[in-house]
């Protein structure tokens, strides 16, 4: 993704049938309402969109071909599948409680074991996450996993999280793992595989260096601790913990550690450079030399100073080996690979390079001197060692023309993971805050050839969804995305060929369309320079923007009337607006508290609502007043998601509230008027329809929620008499609550929207 939020909140799975999913019937109210079925079995995929978030690293097996892993920083791990050149996902059993174990700070192969993979998860280390973090072991490479709770958090989506790797499996006694923590708390030791652990009380830096030590949030003020490990096979022998392994440390003056006697005293590495942080240390025993990549940031974001450095293990010999003068220098480095079968082989990436372009730096010879993936050759125009060929994924260029030295599209930022592939030393992949490339001949830069970079993500599916829109007709569905706006999605089962242009939101924060006439849509979000708001009247295919009113500084919530005649603002910075002409003009919607969430009737285009604080509200003159209702006990705390039945004027049904307060769902059938909880629903976040069940007059109901002590996504095809859970608990995809939609057009169709993991959608595939 590009460079995400610290609040942002990342399948293509196999058809997965599930056995025994849940029914649950809310008390009768006499009525012989059409029940929900008890059984159904569902297959469960992605939208295809792939990519679409930072990948702050991959890992290979260095004795097994083709074993690789990728982690994300808010959406799980996924294990590489060479036959169809795909990803995995590892962790979507992690449930709505645990939703921060979706971020992975670290992941480890074990090369003893190849079965063996273990994941140290946790996405803030602040109180933005509640839980503590873990380490998840698996020994059937990541199908199913044990878990070990941490007593501190991790931070997978932290300042720092493309450093690393923070945890090492030993690769000579493979029951001895190492794992770096923020937050002051040290370097941690397991001697169970995974099972236990301890701190290393012996180490004695748990590192110092914050982003920002002002932030009152926590976020940037964290502590980045220990960032990796690295072990130096030739000291020692199969079965015995390796005697000699380094610790890089989050402190500019005291970077990197050693132990000569299987961890139990350390010594700061005599002659070590100063001043800048080691992002990487990767060694080659072969040649004795470990090599260091160097930021005066910790990043992803920040780094505008940076060195490569060797040091000699035999000899002590420390030597700055980096491939541009501090003066012609403007980023840090990170992204440190060697190639196993050609040791002198290293590469570098300028991770921070934001402008024009990423760098990625190679050498032959050990670093004696290096050649960059791309150079000047008459300023502005650049000569490329490589050719891009992003068909597999074209929105990847963004849209973009720009004027050189920039390119579309581009060789990557936060590019903090670069591996070559340690059985071929053609093949390397990186990770970008979008995407993972990788190339396939990548000898042919030492030849004088071009070696081509393509996206190796499919599979991967990262980004973060804040809303869901599913017309009657014209695309099946639309989505509003962090980072990289959303998509027209004209075939679910492909990847669309561009997100929203004209403009391009960096998030799209809300979107929604006339319900009688879905060509006309209009989406709100993010834009440094604004405008914040667009309209289409071809169905999202393209797009035009809207004026604002004054003080706008965020998208917040969007409104279209059912006929499209009308919409109603409710953006971040300023109080609700209206407008008949598109967002050519506004006019302030008297009544209804800024801030405050908005929909739209579906039936009667006069008729727009809103909630905010507990108070629910009406408007019957196209939103230009709001009237308070009556209607109470409502949630007053906690996020609000409430949506009005396509066809049906006045019903509306609300999804909200917050743990140990008011949470549920409730119904109303007079315009908000007066509302009924739904009975035997405990909590719920979301709310959506679809088509109707066969023999059923109610639209199918959708939900992310907890019925009967249960937490998972549920279907009702009675009006919320009975519900049936429709995933189970190898699929819930951490946190679920942003958005839910069934389709108008399918029954049993639903698109979940996820934090990380992408869209995910089910079909049902019962027999009959």
């Amino acid at each position: 993704m590009s460079a995400r939020t610290a609040r942002a909140g990342k399948l293509l799975g196999a058809l997965c049938l599930i056995p025994g999913l849940l029914l649950v019937a809310a008390p009768s109210s006499g009525a012989d309402d059409a029940r929900e079925k008890t059984r159904a079995a569902y297959t469960w995929k992605n939208v295809r969109i792939d990519g679409g978030g930072f990948v702050p690293g991959i890992v290979f097996n260095r004795t097994e071909k083709n074993l690789a892993y990728a982690r994300t920083d808010i959406g799980g791990a996924y294990r590489w599948q060479e036959k169809s050149r795909s990803w995995t996902p590892l962790l979507d059993s992690v449930g709505w409680d645990d939703w921060g174990h979706t971020g992975v700070v670290s992941i480890a192969s074990d090369t003893v074991e190849p079965d063996k993979v273990y994941a140290a998860v946790g996405t803030y280390t602040n109180d933005w996450d509640p839980q503590k973090g873990a380490v998840l072991r698996s020994a059937d490479r990541g199908r199913t996993w044990k878990k070990t709770g941490l007593p501190f958090k991790l931070g997978g989506n932290m300042p720092g999280r493309g450093m690393g790797e923070r945890l090492a499996v030993d690769p000579h006694d493979n029951r001895v793992l190492y794992l770096g923590a923020p937050s002051g708390h040290g370097l941690w030791r397991s001697a169970d595989s995974g099972a236990t652990w301890s701190q290393v009380t012996a180490f004695p830096n748990p590192g110092n260096y914050r982003q920002d030590p002002s932030d009152s949030t926590g976020y940037a003020s964290d502590n980045q601790g220990i960032a990796w490990v690295t072990f130096d096979e030739s000291t020692g022998a199969s079965g015995s913990p390796t005697k000699t392994l380094y610790v890089g440390v989050a402190d500019k003056e005291n970077a990197v550690y050693r132990s000569t006697d299987a961890g139990a005293t350390w010594s700061r590495v005599a002659g070590q450079p100063t001043g800048y942080l080691a992002h990487k240390g990767v060694l080659d025993a072969e040649n004795g030399y470990l090599y260091l990549a160097y930021s005066d940031k910790g990043g992803p974001y920040d780094g505008g100073k940076g060195q490569v450095w060797r040091y000699a293990t035999r000899t002590g010999e420390w030597k700055n080996i980096s491939p541009a003068t501090d003066a012609d220098t403007y980023y840090g480095y990170s992204g440190l690979s060697v190639d196993r079968q050609h040791p002198g082989t290293v590469m570098v990436t300028a991770y921070s390079s934001w402008w024009p372009d990423t760098q990625i730096f190679r050498s032959t010879d050990s670093g004696a001197s290096w050649t960059g993936a791309w150079s000047y050759s008459a300023y502005p125009e650049r000569a490329d060692r490589y050719t891009m060929d992003v068909s597999s994924v074209p929105w990847l260029s963004w849209g973009a023309n720009p004027a050189p030295p920039e390119q579309a599209p581009k060789l990557g930022w936060m590019t903090e993971a670069l591996e070559i592939d340690p059985f071929d030393s053609d093949r390397m992949m990186y990770g970008t805050g979008a995407t993972v490339y990788g190339t396939r001949n990548l000898r042919q830069w030492d030849s004088g050839g071009k070696f081509t970079v393509t996206p190796m993500v499919k599979g991967l599916e990262e980004t973060a969804v804040n809303d869901l829109a599913a017309p009657a007709s014209g695309a099946p569905l639309l989505s509003a995305l962090g980072d990289i706006g959303g998509f027209r999605h004209t075939d679910i089962t492909k990847v669309p060929p561009l997100m929203y242009t004209g403009p391009n939101f960096t998030t799209t924060t809300s979107i929604d369309h006339a319900e009688s006439r879905p060509d006309t849509v209009v989406r709100v979000g993010q834009l440094d320079s604004g405008p914040r708001i667009a309209f289409s009247g071809d169905n999202g295919a393209t797009w035009s923007p809207g004026k604002e009113p004054p003080g706008v500084s965020g998208g917040g919530t969007v409104a279209a009337s059912a006929d499209g005649s009308r919409f109603v603002w409710s953006p971040d910075g300023a109080g609700v607006h209206t407008s008949g002409d598109r967002g050519a003009s506004w006019t302030a919607s008297a009544g209804l508290p800024q801030g405050a969430v908005v929909e739209s009737d579906r039936a009667d285009p006069q008729t727009f609502y809103g909630f905010k604080s507990g108070t629910f509200y009406a408007s019957t003159d196209g939103g230009a007043t709001f009237t308070a209702k009556a209607s109470a006990g409502l949630p007053a705390e906690g996020p609000v998601h409430f949506k009005a039945v396509p066809g049906q004027a006045g019903e509306i049904w609300l999804a909200g509230g917050k743990a140990g307060g008011t949470y549920g769902l409730w119904r109303s059938t007079d315009s908000g008027a007066s509302f009924t909880r739904v009975r035997g629903v405990e909590e719920a976040d979301t709310i959506g329809f679809g088509k109707a069940a066969p023999g059923s007059d109610h639209q199918t109901l959708y939900t992310s929620a907890k019925i009967d002590g249960v937490r998972g996504i549920f279907r009702s095809t009675d009006a919320g008499e009975s519900w049936l859970r429709i995933n189970d608990d190898s699929r819930q995809w951490g946190w679920t609550g942003a958005a839910i939609t069934g389709d108008p057009r399918i029954f049993g169709r639903v698109y979940v929207a996820t934090n990380g993991r992408g869209i995910v959608y089910g079909d049902d595939n019962s027999p009959g």
